[in-house]
């Protein structure tokens, strides 16, 4: 009788939770913001998006072009006139000579206008080596950019290989972890020793070891990528989208040189510093010339009116800026001389990221050629056969090694070859390599 009316009670249950009464609604738990969560993963080309808007470092560097073009604004001002007034013969002694009759008679008034008209177009020269600063500073900020996202770039990748490594270290400790099962099986059948089974339990130890060193990689990794991003660009939780992968790059040397010669922003900054330097020397040739100050002055004396005209002017007998002007002549020869070096240095920039890419391509070519699939064949061999006895435990545990430690090798070979795809866009100034 008792489990009878046991069995009508967990009927009635699951009869009740079958068809819910009508007087009590049905709450549907809340659904998650996927908008939200897919927000925490960003993709290569959302960390160097956010890297351009948010990194503090690149905004006070763009802060240098709005300062250049308030300069600008200073070059291109004209000189204010100048306004003098004067009183004279007030009789403060005698008081009682002061009356209307006294000072229209008596006393002097005095009030003058007077401007410096600046010759040898000195205000047209002064803006245009301003703007050709602005255009300088315009370029280099841009190569800040191009070196923040080559940093981005190199530190994501970084984030991606410790995202392969941390999940090629929890594969291999659940696979371990299965032939650690086998063993003590074997071992309680008697196949395998007890010192056989401690040791495959102590090689357990360094898969541990390398799961927790992974973890660690990849929280560190994520740390120094968010540091370029922003900080307050992304949450605590955010992580990365992609996998490191081989993706071939086909240009050749010759192409990729004639293309940075057209697209590195620190060298059109020193093409640009040639443009800024002839404008400094046209300035000192401007200021060699004497400016005008031309005065108007207006006199009341003694009841007549008066009016007078001032003419001032430097004569050029000794200063003329000559030195100023020597020294803006030096500044062009530095300037050429840097421009010089600048190109060369992009030549040797392209040559060495397109050696270094190409050494990369070779190795990834020798593991995809064979030496991936060797180790992991010999691994699966001896795996198999050393569960069913014809293999010995440190057979088994010299592939696992082998395995482990070309698969470890064959991910840092992907990073190091993405990378130096990284290292040849920034070399050439674009990321669009042809």
């Amino acid at each position: 009788m008792a489990f009878a009316a046991t069995a009508l009670t967990i009927a009635t249950v699951a009869s009740g939770q079958q068809n819910p009464s009508p007087s009590l609604p049905v709450v549907s738990p809340p659904r998650p913001d996927l908008t939200q969560l897919s927000a925490t993963r960003i993709s290569l080309d959302d960390a160097i998006r956010m890297a351009l808007q948010h990194n503090h470092a690149l905004l006070a560097a763009r802060t240098t072009i709005l300062q250049n073009q308030a300069q600008e604004i200073t070059a291109n001002l004209r000189p204010n006139p100048v306004i003098s007034w004067d009183s004279q013969f007030f009789p403060l002694f005698n008081p009682g000579q002061f009356s209307a009759d006294y000072l229209a008679n008596q006393s002097q008034f005095d009030f003058g206008i007077g401007y410096l008209f600046e010759r040898g177009k000195k205000r047209q020269h002064r803006l245009q080596a301003a703007k050709a600063q602005t255009a300088v500073t315009r370029s280099q900020v841009t190569d800040n950019e191009r070196t923040l996202t080559f940093n981005v770039s190199q530190q994501f990748i970084d984030v991606l290989l410790a995202q392969s490594t941390l999940e090629f270290a929890q594969q291999n400790l659940d696979s371990f972890q299965q032939s650690v099962k086998v063993s003590e099986l074997r071992y309680k059948d008697g196949d395998i020793s007890e010192s056989d089974l401690l040791k495959i339990k102590l090689q357990l130890l360094q898969f541990q070891t390398d799961l927790s060193a992974a973890k660690l990689a990849k929280v560190e990794a994520l740390v120094a990528l968010r540091q370029f991003l922003g900080y307050e660009s992304v949450p605590d939780n955010y992580d990365v989208q992609g996998e490191l992968d081989y993706q071939p790059v086909h240009a050749g040397v010759d192409d990729l040189k004639a293309l940075a010669l057209r697209t590195r922003p620190d060298l059109q900054a020193a093409q640009q510093g040639i443009t800024l330097a002839r404008s400094q020397e046209a300035l000192a040739q401007a200021i060699s010339k004497r400016d005008l100050n031309v005065t108007f002055d207006y006199t009341h004396t003694a009841g007549i009116n008066s009016a007078a005209l001032f003419f001032n002017i430097d004569l050029p007998i000794f200063d003329r800026n000559q030195g100023e002007i020597a020294r803006t002549r030096a500044a062009i020869t530095q300037s050429q001389e840097q421009a010089n070096e600048a190109s060369e240095q992009v030549l040797s920039d392209v040559y060495n990221a397109y050696e270094t890419l190409h050494s990369n391509n070779e190795i990834i070519a020798l593991y995809r050629g064979g030496y991936l699939d060797q180790s992991k064949e010999s691994r699966d061999i001896t795996e198999y056969a050393y569960k069913r006895g014809a293999a010995s435990l440190l057979d088994f545990l010299d592939a696992e090694r082998s395995y482990r430690a070309t698969q470890v090798a064959y991910r840092q070979a992907l990073a190091s070859y993405m990378t130096a795809v990284e290292q040849l866009r920034q070399a050439t100034g674009t990321r669009s390599l042809p």
